[in-house]
């Protein structure tokens, strides 16, 4: 699959999903975490010098980062969504 195939169906997926994936506050280790806090499904693309993906938010919200072990978020620009802000970054890679 090219990355532009596993970008396209990584979108596919995550937008289904946000339609009803939600997550309650949830408590552990005696701390609280709110919705937007939580990943409710996490979406990776991996490859020769490749790991990035989408995190769907417990609110619904989306996060894209890269990296594995060490996550980073990637910061999206004023016309970008979180898609976009992911093709950004790896086009540039």
């Amino acid at each position: 699959m090219t990355a532009d195939g596993a970008l396209n169906a990584l979108e596919t997926e995550i937008r289904a999903m946000a339609q009803s994936v939600r997550r309650e506050q949830t408590k552990s280790l005696g701390r609280s975490y709110e919705p937007h806090e939580l990943v409710a499904v996490r979406a990776e693309i991996s490859g020769p010098g490749v790991r990035a993906g989408i995190d769907l938010r417990g609110d619904g919200s989306l996060q894209a980062f890269s990296g594995r072990i060490r996550r980073a978020v990637i910061e999206q620009r004023d016309d970008e969504d979180a898609y976009s802000a992911l093709r950004r970054v790896l086009a540039s890679s």
